[in-house]
């Protein structure tokens, strides 16, 4: 049984229950995180795409922001809308009320009767019910905040950027003190270390973004560096240069879950981002490492 296991009470919701868990440093629970939504099954940052994964469990959905013309900020990881909707273009070329003319594709590239959703409304789905990774969105950091206060989810939210703790302290001091903010850190890069290091020390960063290429000697290292510093770390399993080749595809299509998830989990990660939440989801408790 997990140490962190909680009985939730009326007045807390399931994203307060796994919001507690992310902040103890005693779980160890391994968190799901599901890239764009189920989008295998629902069009990638659809709200059907989020609604999957709280039906089956997940704890974080990870989802993109773009800016349309008149200032709403819509699901969207493209420069263009072309490859997720029946239009073309880019999403600052239209009004949110024109972007809703346009059909969302599923994964096949087909047209279904989904359309494109705002955050306003994804906080709105997901509130109380799942965490959210919001990736994409530094850029439009003040506006996400807002968003966030309104629906009453800032409690409930992960904001990430690959940028030095200087960086962000001197552009986005508020995602710092207002919410949980996760450093994106590419051990490959020769300035890894001392990106940890000066998170941790100025910081005190809770979460950790790692993405590495190889799972040489160094990258071990600089991962147990991380851990170290009292953060949860979070790896994407998606595809090989993320993850030292301990993928998704690895997992499911070559059967070798404990060669990929299983090889992440043991380099103490506690959250593991997936394009096979549904797999990963089954994997964890069998052995024991999710309610």
């Amino acid at each position: 049984m997990l140490c962190c296991s909680t009985i939730l009470s009326i007045a807390q919701t399931r994203a307060d229950s796994l919001m507690a868990q992310l902040n103890n440093p005693k779980c160890n629970k391994v968190f799901v995180v599901s890239h764009r939504g189920d989008w295998r099954n629902a069009p990638e940052n659809s709200l059907q795409a989020i609604q999957n994964c709280i039906d089956m469990g997940v704890d974080m959905v990870e989802i993109d922001l773009k800016k349309t013309k008149d200032g709403h900020l819509i699901l969207m990881h493209d420069k263009t809308i072309d490859r997720t909707t029946s239009g073309k273009g880019k999403p600052a070329d239209f009004t949110l009320a024109e972007i809703r003319q346009f059909a969302m594709r599923n994964g096949a590239g087909h047209r279904t009767a989904h359309t494109v959703p705002t955050l306003e409304e994804a906080m709105l789905l997901a509130k109380g019910k799942i965490l959210v990774n919001i990736d994409k969105g530094y850029d439009y950091f003040d506006d996400v905040y807002q968003v966030l206060k309104k629906t009453g989810t800032v409690g409930q939210c992960v904001i990430k950027a690959g940028l030095p703790y200087r960086t962000v302290k001197d552009e986005k001091p508020v995602a710092l003190e207002k919410m949980l903010f996760m450093p994106v850190v590419n051990l490959n890069d020769e300035n890894a270390q001392t990106i940890i290091e000066e998170y941790a020390q100025n910081y005190g960063a809770k979460l950790y973004e790692l993405n590495f290429n190889s799972d040489n000697n160094n990258t071990c290292a600089l991962i147990q560096l991380a851990k170290k510093s009292g953060s949860k770390l979070f790896v994407n399993s998606l595809w090989p240069e993320l993850c030292g080749g301990h993928h998704d595809d690895r997992a499911v299509e070559l059967g070798e879950p404990d060669k990929s998830w299983g090889w992440i989990i043991s380099q103490g990660v506690n959250l593991v981002q997936t394009d096979r939440p549904a797999a990963l989801l089954q994997y964890l408790r069998d052995n024991n490492l999710h309610e």
